[in-house]
């Protein structure tokens, strides 16, 4: 599947407006100050928009390659001042990058969750299943009874 099939248009006023693999979306040409990043168009409403306009990359002057290392650090466990430095690039530049990734991330989440439309019922058995798992859940400690000093036996014999 080509990458401009999965291109929407991104203006609202468009009949098209976000509908993947119409046939509508078409390559306009280069944009950049290296001419490296593609710039879009739809034919329907005529609107030119870059191909990172919806995603996490748009308005960020970092190479994709870059930006992909910054938020694999980040998934990793790495600080930020840690990744600025491995990446020879300024600490509050790295935090902005994490920072409009944790939103993407956030904004399409909720998009997805809200398309689950679970019932009460499948609710209702999560909880079941998150309720049974702390009655199943084994004591941290063990609480017996020594009776006193010594081998932790009890001092008297049981009955028969």
């Amino acid at each position: 599947m080509s990458e401009l099939e999965q291109c929407f248009c991104p203006n609202e006023q468009c009949r098209e407006y976000g509908l993947r693999r119409q046939g509508n979306i078409a390559l306009r040409g280069k944009y950049g100050k290296d001419k490296s990043r593609d710039l879009r168009y739809c034919r329907i409403c005529g609107k030119r928009f870059a191909s990172t306009q919806s995603s996490a990359l748009f308005g960020l002057h970092l190479s994709a390659d870059t930006i992909r290392q910054i938020i694999h650090h980040a998934a990793e466990g790495v600080g930020v001042r840690a990744t600025a430095r491995l990446l020879e690039l300024d600490k509050d530049t790295v935090n902005r990058v994490i920072l409009r990734a944790g939103e993407h991330c956030a904004h399409v989440l909720s998009g997805l969750l809200t398309s689950l439309e679970l019932t009460e019922a499948q609710l209702d058995e999560l909880w079941t299943f998150v309720k049974k798992r702390k009655v199943l859940a084994v004591p941290k400690t063990l609480i017996t009874s020594t009776g006193g000093r010594g081998s932790g036996r009890p001092s008297t014999r049981p009955r028969a």
